[in-house]
């Protein structure tokens, strides 16, 4: 990129940078326990984050992460215990006083207006005035621009588009740079690349390494043990509400870290055997929309086929066609011999077709309900008596789901939202298992979710093959994809480049067809 900072790594190694003094500004918390009725969410955590380094937090779902970073940030007082910023307990009673304090939060769901622009986003509850209290758009002009090439987005981040209009991509650099206005002390990086393309990534690397070096404690949350190695100086585990070990980057290694989280070896989660068989379940022939074309791909009863490509290929736009959400041109689409007419979601639900979306909380849960609204969703006519759901049908069978998936949730009538982001992916789990499908696309199952949350749902998929379920799972996680299927179909432009089966397939491959140069790219292609 470039207007980026330069994206090289600090030259000094893990070992020196974690040796070295912090700067003033060192925050953390002492003793920090936080409960949610008979729920325990976290427990006598104690932990710094010194000014100048990048403190990486790590642990499963549900281990107490997002707590932490809540009580950080001010959403969540601690039942006991306090938070330190410069050596002094404070006590931060709403996400007000934590940013006025200088702590800083990047939520991994990125909270956006839709219909005012990126540059009004970005400035929101701090726009510059003219006289008689009228926006100054030619200030804010400049301090965008001016902002957007020193933190290295000018490239990616157009300041006029609407918040409507923005790729996932472009909404976390939104946050991003909504964190970085004012004075900070602490900013938290709550799964931060969990949409961004290699490109950003990059940018959004080197601005984190320039932040560290201006004195500033960095808190990064991220289940990529890459990334937690390409910046962390600590590594801080917590399990089950717990602070479990702080480990310097420099002396550990992705084995030990696994281990601290889930308390248990997860070298096998990939093993599964092939239970594919000859039954054609899903064929798609021909199929072109506003973003793909002429896609044909077959998947049988019990095969994991996996759909990979780099950002932008058409992937997930090929799902919402394949589940009728987008409209589709040509081809068609044949479920267990019968043709599905296109644009209509609520058809391909009924012959047998799921989808779980990339964006879980904007495209599949309804968020202030329930995990029992949430898993009966797509069940509600086999629940119905006359015109009336029967209540008590409804509830045990979110039970069953969500004891089957191991939800962790209070009880099944705990607003969804409230649930970590794991939980809230295995409700979104539970509905489509509840409905029973012949056919399962799963978009970005794992994203933004821990390494022990990942091995349950990976297992999921795998008990979902023996039952005979054809599943699509799209994924930009390569050896995710190299794991879970028995074949891997690879997209670029809006068009197929290639199949591999098991025993060809390799990150190289896959990469060498998502970056063929022989193709032209869709009109309109997401880009």
């Amino acid at each position: 990129m470039s207007n980026a900072p330069d994206p090289r790594p600090d030259p000094r190694p893990p070992a020196e940078r974690a040796d070295r003094a912090p700067t003033p500004g060192t925050a953390g918390v002492r003793g920090v326990g936080k409960r949610f009725g008979a729920v325990r969410a976290l427990e006598g955590v104690t932990l710094d984050f010194p000014g100048g380094q990048v403190t990486a937090l790590m642990g499963e779902n549900g281990a107490g992460k997002s707590t932490l970073l809540k009580i950080l940030t001010g959403d969540h007082r601690p039942t006991e215990g306090h938070v330190l910023l410069d050596g002094r307990q404070v006590e931060l009673r709403s996400p007000a006083e934590a940013r006025a304090a200088g702590i800083r939060i990047i939520p991994q769901e990125p909270e956006i207006i839709p219909h005012v622009s990126v540059a009004e986003n970005v400035y929101a509850g701090a726009l510059p005035r003219r006289a008689g209290r009228r926006l100054d758009r030619a200030e804010l002009r400049r301090r965008i621009h001016a902002d957007l090439e020193r933190l290295g987005f000018a490239d990616v981040l157009d300041p006029d588009l609407l918040g409507s209009q923005l790729t996932p991509a472009q909404r976390q650099l939104v946050e991003i740079m909504r964190a970085l206005t004012g004075d900070a002390k602490l900013i938290a990086f709550d799964e931060p690349t969990s949409s961004l393309s290699e490109h950003e990534v990059d940018a959004l690397f080197a601005l984190i390494r320039r932040l560290r070096e201006t004195g500033i404690a960095i808190v990064y949350v991220s289940h990529r043990m890459k990334e937690i190695f390409q910046l962390a100086d600590r590594i801080a585990v917590l399990r089950d509400g717990a602070l479990v070990g702080v480990q310097a980057a420099a002396t550990t290694d992705d084995g030990e870290l696994v281990r601290l989280m889930v308390g248990r070896d997860l070298s096998t989660m990939f093993t599964r055997p092939h239970v594919a068989t000859d039954r054609l379940v899903l064929d798609v022939e021909g199929v072109t929309t506003d973003h793909v074309r002429d896609i044909s791909l077959q998947i049988h009863a019990g095969e994991v086929v996996g759909l990979a490509g780099l950002i932008g290929a058409g992937r997930s736009e090929l799902a919402l066609a394949l589940a009728g959400d987008h409209p589709v041109h040509h081809g068609t689409v044949t479920l267990d011999g019968v043709r599905l007419r296109p644009g209509r979601p609520g058809a391909a639900i009924k012959a047998g077709l799921g989808l779980a979306p990339e964006e879980r909380k904007a495209q599949a849960l309804l968020l202030h309900r329930s995990v029992r609204d949430n898993t009966s969703l797509v069940v509600l006519d086999r629940l119905r008596r006359l015109r009336f759901v029967r209540r008590g049908a409804e509830r045990a069978l979110a039970q069953q789901y969500t004891d089957r998936l191991r939800v962790r949730t209070p009880s099944v009538e705990h607003e969804v939202r409230k649930l970590s982001g794991g939980n809230q992916q295995k409700v979104v789990l539970a509905r489509w298992l509840a409905r029973k499908p012949k056919v399962l696309i799963l978009d970005e199952p794992t994203r933004g979710i821990d390494v022990g949350a990942k091995a349950e749902i990976y297992q999921i998929i795998a008990d979902l093959a023996k039952e005979g379920v054809a599943l699509l799972v799209i994924s930009s996680e390569l050896p995710e994809i190299l794991g879970l299927a028995d074949r891997v179909v690879v997209m670029q432009g809006g068009r197929i480049t290639g199949e591999l089966d098991r025993a060809h397939a390799s990150e190289e491959a896959i990469l060498a067809l998502a970056m063929a140069d022989d193709l032209t790219p869709t009109p309109g292609a997401p880009a």
